[in-house]
């Protein structure tokens, strides 16, 4: 089961126990009336309410507080009432309680007519005292007291918002005084109340943000609005959206306004079932859903107000009972927004990145199975959080690793592995046992994922996670994926996807979630997908800097800053790591890895500059630092999981012996992390292409090794190819490994390594290359003057004296290729041309 639920309140556990020490164990017999004892409205600093029959069936109402764990008895009323709302202020001195006085067979039976159904009464209970009546009407009313911020003093004044099925929502201003230690309410009229909405037909309440979202019906479309209450007592109308939403029940239905048993529940083909999330990165996603006139068949739609678009599901039903409810249940994941059928599916939508389907879970079967939760009574009051009124239990609700990853283990296809893949490293709080795993997964399923690269994708969704919490609108310019688009579908769902309209917002100085919110809807308005960093620009600028430089001066100063940018990561990377490390990596310098480091850095930081401008030069350096030295961190960290999976040494390698199927393995790792990297056009840590080159070398025939080399899979690299020339012994085999590598390197790495190989091959090679580089030097240049001769007894072959007498008037003039190599001069080219013709003609040369 994906979805790991942890009982944070359960009426019999913690109210049982509370209720039977003072005597009212009957309310625990729920075989007569499963009204006895239930959940009546849960408050914003986490106290729950609730009420129960006594002995004598009179109604109680009872307070649990979640952070002392500890029973309060508020209030008993003294007959049997069906209690429809209760609400408690912060100062628990007031309590708000709507109830049915009588049913209507009641009131014609007792000839009651003149009597309303309802009452509202606001009551003083501290102590109980006074008892003010609101309402008394025959329309259902709902109350809440509105919350100040946490932390604040006591307040001489309490707010409350009376909601009516007569389809207005008002607000009453309560003023209290303390007299004789007593609190009383100080209006001796009527209370001041305000009107805070008409004509509306649906309304959820946000208790944690105290925001009051409403529909009202316009024409043919439906116009969501949005209060906001603030702590000074004030209230603003701040948002408003046109949906296209067709209702035809015009009943009014309430959200998160006290909770209901789950005998009450009334689902109708034409109720409207709507549930609005706000997510802490500004995400705002209406779910809705209606029954569909096709039997087994359920249609329900995402609105991404956010992102400007909406996506609209069809899902065939399995295995439906005529008496089965076919409502969805949606519940706030805060990444995601889950839409749960029990017995048919689970579908955790990303709020975040809603664009890509391959991004979204949808799940059937025993995957998508939520235990203990009866169909018909799940609520999310808060984020992370369900509500099962029938059993009055509230659940924390988090993604399971465990599960997620077992599920990652056994799906075969790509849309399902994205999902859970990015869902483990943005959604679930990664763990090292958790990445290790996820590691161990990706080295074992490279050649499985056909439409993405999975080394790509963890390296791309980690450094996402772990850089965007840094700092707010990052995630709109970070890359979060290595796709562009995706074309694949859901199994068992069909998704269209249509333009909507963007809310229209409007705020004053506003923080928080409102101000992410506008944040996101500029973004959209700029084109967003247009925002992320690419590496496209990278790759263009890396391409320039491999060809000849065309301006010198500028070149050096600009390849200096690039350089002194990758010193910088390299520096920051040491001061996160200082145990010795398990691969050795970091061990040596690398010239176009550096090169690389330092072109991110700067284009990185360009990127960042145009578009955080109010953050900061300092605080941008920083970021940038830290996503590359991320970056190398994690090639690191796949690395090392790997190298401990395999149990390889942490040596280099030995070239005389023969490498492992453990060795090779971790080669073909390494070189689909080469593949992944290049890809992306990033940076890989120093010594990685030493390390690849040494398994290449241990793994490979010689054959397939060249291959590799002149393909640019493996790279020759001075620190691999001296400790070859140096270690290896000259046996016909290991001459031809080391004539083959010799004649491919590049000619200042040349110049560097093959004087450590004393042979004649390559000596003669060396002598080679001296006479091109001096004749070149000449060009068409004549010898002017006699040259002397430079050997005591001159050699009798003429061709060779004349060689070598031209050369040494070039170097005469101050030509010298191998300034670092004193030994390689017209002498040693003399020796070596000697030694090659004798060993051609079979003679001992002394």
């Amino acid at each position: 089961m994906l979805l790991h639920l942890a009982a944070e309140f359960d009426l019999q556990r913690d109210v049982g126990p509370w209720l039977a020490e003072r005597g009212w164990a009957a309310a625990l017999d729920s075989s007569e009336n499963s009204s006895a004892l239930h959940v009546v409205n849960v408050e914003r600093n986490g106290k729950i309410i609730y009420t129960w029959k006594g002995n004598q069936r009179e109604t109680h109402i009872g307070l649990y507080d979640l952070q002392t764990k500890e029973n309060e008895h508020l209030y008993m009323f003294e007959r049997d009432l069906r209690i429809i709302s209760c609400s408690v202020n912060s100062e628990r001195t007031l309590l708000a309680v709507s109830f049915r006085q009588y049913t209507e067979e009641e009131r014609v039976s007792r000839l009651l007519q003149s009597v309303s159904k309802y009452l509202t009464l606001l009551i003083e209970i501290h102590p109980i005292n006074n008892v003010r009546v609101l309402k008394a009407v025959d329309s259902c009313v709902r109350v809440q007291f509105l919350y100040p911020v946490e932390g604040r003093n006591t307040s001489t004044e309490s707010r409350l918002l009376l909601v009516s099925e007569d389809k207005y929502i008002e607000q009453f201003d309560i003023c209290v005084a303390v007299e004789e230690h007593k609190v009383v309410i100080q209006n001796s009229g009527q209370l001041p109340r305000a009107r805070v909405a008409d004509d509306l037909i649906w309304a959820q309440w946000d208790m944690t943000e105290q925001r009051l979202f409403y529909i009202v019906p316009k024409e043919s479309r439906c116009t969501l609005k949005c209060v906001q209450f603030y702590p000074d007592e004030n209230f603003n109308s701040i948002l408003e959206s046109h949906l296209d939403i067709s209702v035809t029940d015009t009943r009014v239905k309430l959200v998160n306004f006290g909770y209901d048993d789950c005998q009450d529940q009334d689902v109708t083909s034409t109720s409207l079932n709507l549930r609005i999330f706000t997510s802490k990165a500004g995400g705002l996603c209406v779910c809705c859903s209606l029954a569909s006139d096709i039997p087994d068949v359920i249609t329900y739609s995402i609105y991404f107000l956010h992102k400007g678009y909406s996506k609209t599901f069809t899902v065939s039903l399995e295995r439906t009972a005529s008496h089965q409810l076919k409502e969805v249940a949606f519940l706030n994941l805060d990444y995601y927004v889950a839409a749960y059928l029990p017995g048919q599916f689970l579908h955790l939508l990303n709020i975040q990145h809603p664009d890509l389907l391959c991004y979204s879970l949808f799940l059937t079967g025993e995957d998508a199975r939520i235990d203990t939760l009866q169909n018909g009574s799940i609520q999310s009051p808060l984020m992370s959080t369900i509500l099962d009124g029938c059993i009055g239990r509230i659940y924390a609700v988090s993604i399971s690793d465990s599960a997620l990853l077992e599920f990652l283990q056994k799906s075969k296809r790509d849309s399902e592995r994205l999902a859970a893949l990015h869902c483990a490293l943005l959604c679930v709080r990664s763990t090292a046992d958790l990445e290790m795993k996820i590691i161990w997964w990706i080295s074992e399923n490279l050649s499985t994922c056909h439409s993405f690269d999975p080394i790509q994708e963890f390296i791309v969704a980690s450094l996402y996670s772990r850089m965007c919490s840094e700092t707010h609108n990052l995630d709109k310019l970070l890359p979060y994926t290595s796709l562009l688009d995706w074309i694949g579908v859901i199994p068992g769902a069909v998704c269209t996807t249509d333009i909507i309209s963007l809310p229209v917002l409007e705020f004053q100085n506003s923080k928080g979630f409102w101000e992410k919110l506008n944040s996101n809807l500029e973004s959209v308005k700029y084109a967003e997908p247009h925002l992320h960093y690419h590496s496209n620009v990278l790759r263009r600028e890396w391409q320039n800097l491999s060809e000849e430089q065309k301006e010198e001066r500028r070149t050096t100063t600009y390849l200096r800053n690039i350089f002194e940018n990758a010193k910088k990561v390299l520096s920051h990377l040491d001061t996160w790591d200082s145990e010795e490390r398990l691969v050795p990596l970091f061990q040596e310098e690398d010239y176009q890895q550096q090169l690389l480091m330092g072109l991110m850095v700067a284009q990185l930081k360009d990127h960042l500059m145009r578009h955080l401008q109010y953050v900061g030069k300092k605080k941008i350096d920083q970021i940038v630092l830290d996503y590359v030295a991320n970056l190398l961190n994690l090639v690191h960290r796949i690395m090392k999981e790997v190298w401990k999976r395999y149990r390889l040494h942490s040596c280099i390698f030995c070239f005389d012996e023969r490498g492992s199927a453990a060795e090779f393995a971790v080669f073909h790792i390494m070189s689909r992390i080469l593949e992944a990297t290049n890809g992306m056009c990033m940076p890989l840590p120093p010594g990685f292409h030493t390390l690849h080159l040494g398994l290449g070398v241990r793994c490979l025939p010689l054959h397939t090794l060249l291959h590799y080399i002149d393909n640019g899979v493996l790279h020759l690299t001075e620190t691999c190819v001296r400790k070859l020339l140096k270690d290896l012994d000259d046996t016909e085999k290991n001459e031809k490994l080391k004539f083959s590598i010799v004649t491919r390197l590049p000619e200042a790495l040349g110049q560097k390594v093959r004087q450590f190989w004393n042979h004649p091959i390559n000596a003669n090679l060396i002598a080679r290359k001296y006479v091109k580089l001096l004749l070149e030097k000449l060009g068409s240049r004549q010898c002017s003057r006699p040259i002397s001769e430079r050997r005591p007894v001159p050699v009798e072959f003429l061709p060779l004296n004349y060689l070598t007498n031209m050369l040494a008037e070039i170097e005469n003039q101050g030509v010298h290729p191998y300034e670092k190599q004193d030994h390689v001069n017209v002498r040693f080219v003399e020796e070596a041309a000697l030694k090659h013709t004798m060993m051609l003609l079979g003679l001992k040369y002394s």
